[in-house]
This record gives structure tokens, sequence and C-alpha cells, in this order.
């Protein structure tokens, strides 16, 4: 059985291909159960959450990742997600690899949300608003670069110092000019990609201070009780998630809405299967604003990890 490091995985899984791995696996479509999720007490601390993902293809590969998301791991200078995948043949039960699930995770997540972007984002697209300082940040700045010119990325996070040192960190990574915002507001005014992973359980991101034709892509907030956007955003946009059912029923972008009566579930405009399978077009005006809700599927997950395991020697 193959085991792949972090290192292996991320060489393994580059954007432009693992965008276009996943646009396949939306289209063809694989078995998902209802992924479990469980709350897990951590004394003196917020809740952690652990989460079993399994999906398969028939006759082909099958999957499962053991997740933990942990909150306090940010004052530990820890990632908050730590996770493995196993991969298996779907038509003997062999196991075939062991791939490390954090830099899966970081990677596919941003590459659902680039996925979203080539269908929502507008083509003349060039600056990106980052809100966030984690492990997915850097990953979700590369993966837009994938579908976008993105020339300027600006970086929001509750500590500037974090901030600064992520936008100095991209500049060095990637062919791209990166600040730390002076205000979030202000930044807010300037994007043309607003692209948001954090564990808020208040609205950042104001409807009212977006220009027209902006894009929202909303990756954190993933339970019920977490929020990345306020009421003016959600009344504004046009609303697209990755999956239906994962949206209706865990990010708290479009659930918090939904139990207020502020919008109804035909509000959704279309989810990734709908998008890449081309039954909706995405976004259809310059001036619109476009608002994309991902949880995440174990779907992703599979797709990435076949792509890693085809693309490692063995």
């Amino acid at each position: 059985m193959l085991l792949l490091t972090d290192a292996q995985t991320r060489d393994a899984l580059p954007f432009p291909d693992l965008i276009d791995a996943l646009a396949d696996m939306f289209r063809s479509g694989c078995v998902m159960p209802t992924r479990h999720h469980h709350d897990m007490e951590i004394p003196g601390e917020p809740d952690g959450t652990m989460l079993l993902m399994p999906a398969w293809v028939p006759g082909g590969y099958a999957g499962v990742k053991v997740a933990t998301v942990v909150p306090g791991n940010s004052e530990r200078n820890l990632p908050a997600v730590a996770a493995q995948y196993l991969l298996s043949d779907a038509r003997t039960g062999e196991m075939l690899a062991l791939v490390d699930g954090g830099e899966l995770t970081a990677r596919r997540t941003a590459a659902a949300s680039a996925l979203a972007a080539r269908y929502l984002a507008r083509s003349d697209a060039r600056h990106l608003l980052v809100l966030g300082t984690g492990r997915l940040a850097p990953n979700l700045v590369e993966a837009h670069m994938a579908v976008r010119a993105i020339e300027e990325v600006t970086v929001w996070g509750r500590s500037r110092e974090k901030a600064a040192e992520l936008a100095e960190e991209i500049e060095k990574s990637l062919p791209v000019s990166a600040k730390a915002a002076e205000t979030l507001n202000g930044a807010l005014s300037q994007a043309d990609i607003v692209s948001a992973a954090t564990l808020s359980t208040e609205p950042l991101i104001r409807g009212a201070h977006l220009k027209d034709g902006a894009h929202v892509d909303l990756v954190g907030a993933f339970k019920p009780s977490m929020r990345e956007s306020d009421d003016d955003l959600v009344q504004r946009a046009e609303i697209y998630v990755d999956t239906r059912d994962g949206c209706l029923s865990e990010g708290g972008d479009i659930v918090q809405p939904l139990q207020s009566g502020l919008i109804s579930q035909s509000d959704i405009k279309a989810d990734l299967y709908e998008l890449c399978r081309g039954t909706h077009p995405g976004r259809q005006s310059d001036g619109t604003v476009t608002m994309f809700k991902s949880v995440g599927a174990a779907l992703e997950d599979l797709a990435g990890a076949i792509l890693a395991y085809r693309n490692v020697d063995h």
C-alpha cells in the first residue's frame, strides 16, 4: 500500500489537473453516503468535530476520509484540520493508498472553489481578497490563479500581523502582488473575488460593501451555527452551492437564511453537479453578484485521492 506524505500529496495534485478531476467527477457522479459528523468535546476550549466521509465509484475506486477539525489549534500554532484518506479498489477491496488527508482536504477544497469560480467569477477578475490566514488561504490563492488571471491579492485576518506574513509568503511563492488589508470593508469594495475561509460565527462579508459583479466564495463556516455572510449579501447575490444536500443541512450561510425565511430552497440557482453538467450556465451578467457556498463533499476527496494515486509512480 502506498503511503503519501503531505509533500508527495501536494506534488501529486497540481491545481489545473485537480480542478479538472473534480469537474469530471461532478459530471459522472459517484455513490456518496451521508457523512458522519460528530461534535467532540475538548475540555476548556471550543468543541472539535470528527468527520467520516465515504464514497465510491462502483467497480472502480472506494475511499473514506477520517478528519478532525479543532478550532483551538490556532492557539497551539497547529492546523485546525487533521486527516487521512484511505483509498481502496472498489472491486476487490484491496487497500491501495493512504493519502495525507490534510493536504488532500486543503487542495480539493480550494479546487472546488476555483471550479465554481470558473463558472461564476467574471472572466476579467484580477483582484482576489482572501479572508483568513490558515492553511486554506494560500491554497485558495493558487487555485483561483489557475482559473483567472489574478494580478493582486489582499489578505485580511483578525491578526493583521498574520495577514502581513501570509501576504509576504504569497508574494514569494506565487507570481502575484500581495498585501494585508487596511480595513475589511475597504478591501471588500475593491475585490473582484472574495474568498473566505474562517471559523467565524458572526458575518464578516457585508453585501453593501461589494462592488457590482463581485464573486463571493464562502469556504469556512461549516456548521449551522457559523456564518461568514450577512443578510444583505444573501439577498443581493445569486446563490450557488457545492452540493444542495450538504449546504441545506450544514453551512450556516445557507441554513440560517433558510430558517429565518430570508430565502427559500428555490433561491439556490445551481450546485456543482448542475454547473459541471451544463444544465445551468452559471454567471450570465457582468453586473451580478454571485455567492458560492461549499461545505465539502466526499466526492471531492475521492476524485483527489484517485488523481494522487495515479500521479505517483508505483
